[in-house]
């Protein structure tokens, strides 16, 4: 999990998370102008966290998968750099996110029943409160960039004849929506990667094996030994970011590959509104701006706090420093005797901010 960020709603000092686990490592992309310039012209270049998702984290692709977070934080802080809004610079991690083989969204993401790649993908926009989704999408290498077009559009107001315009799209609908604004699908061959197809055709024969089985003791015995198994044939969980932009915006977006070995057409929480993604700025009942994606809190004010609950063995974290000169990635694991999927670790850290100056 990787952050970064630089500007003036992000300059401060910061405190490091009491309960960094080991393999953890950081970093942050160097500054065109140094922090004091910025912090006395007043002016935001804006705040960045993403994750590669909770799950096993095979300690011989450590590298790979630090390189993929750094990789998208880095996308994000150049947009942010540019003067891009929150909403395009979260879509813009995504991306990235969702181009690695090593995570669990877009290209060589898990498989469903039929072999096949499905994907889920949210983003919410913090200073509208618009929302963009899709669900059970095939074809199209980059989720992320539907449910970031059906947000955009919907800003533009309703259609033709007094129609509301869609928010969020599954299936067949949603990939016809894609095409026809322009997005370019790709050929499903392309989508799946050798890990992928690997991982598909042991969990098919662990299936096939299980479906065999006639007594219910045995049927136990084989359950137990594919769970003990399952490390070395699944992939991580869902992917996200949170953003800051240069006006103070928040945005959050999440992709995800669903489970492994899925029924096809089935939509995951990654979708789903109001639980894979959160983001809404401060103001009215609001005293501080919010953004959420699964496993991960941000709320930027004068001081962010940033939290990072998980349940599966371990998972790949933002971490967040502001003006420094280096990037900094974080594997978060869960402590010895713990239980995947039945033991919480939340981890976290405070980042203190300075408002703009006028």
């Amino acid at each position: 999990m990787e952050a970064a960020g630089s500007g003036s709603l992000g300059l401060g000092d910061t405190q490091p998370p009491g309960t960094a686990r080991p393999g953890a490592a950081e970093g942050v992309v160097p500054m065109k102008r140094n922090e004091k310039e910025v912090a006395k012209e007043g002016k935001s270049v804006g705040f960045v966290l993403v994750h590669a998702g909770a799950g096993y984290h095979s300690e011989s692709k450590a590298k790979e998968y630090k390189q993929v977070c750094k990789k998208a934080c880095q996308k994000a802080i150049e947009k942010l750099q540019a003067g891009a809004l929150a909403v395009d610079v979260v879509t813009a991690a995504l991306i990235e996110l969702e181009d690695s083989p090593f995570t669990n969204a877009g290209m060589g993401s898990n498989l469903n029943l039929s072999g096949d790649i499905e994907c889920d993908a949210s983003t919410m926009d913090g200073k509208s409160l618009n929302f963009g989704a899709v669900g059970a999408l095939r074809g199209i290498k980059n989720p992320i960039l539907v449910a970031n077009k059906l947000l955009s559009e919907a800003q533009k107001g309703k259609l033709s004849a007094g129609r509301i315009p869609p928010c969020f799209l599954v299936g067949e609908g949603a990939y016809k929506w894609a095409v026809d604004h322009g997005i370019v699908p790709c050929p499903p061959d392309i989508m799946a990667t050798k890990f992928s197809l690997s991982a598909f055709r042991k969990n098919r024969r662990k299936l096939e094996l299980a479906e065999k089985v006639e007594t219910e003791m045995i049927q136990t015995k084989k359950r137990r030994e594919v769970s003990e198994n399952t490390n070395v044939t699944t992939s991580l969980d869902t992917v996200g970011a949170v953003v800051v932009d240069h006006e103070g915006n928040v945005a959050a977006a999440v992709s995800s590959g669903g489970l492994a070995m899925k029924h096809p057409g089935r939509v995951g929480q990654a979708a789903v509104y109001g639980c894979g993604c959160w983001a809404e700025n401060t103001g009215g009942h609001n005293m501080y701006s919010t953004a959420v994606v699964e496993s991960t809190l941000y709320e930027p004010c004068w001081q962010g706090n940033v939290q990072w609950p998980y349940r599966q063995k371990m998972l790949t974290r933002p971490y967040w420093r502001l003006c420094k000169r280096s990037l900094f990635t974080h594997i978060s694991r869960l402590p010895p005797g713990a239980v995947a999927g039945q033991s919480l670790a939340i981890e976290g850290g405070v980042c203190r901010l300075r408002s703009p100056i006028n």
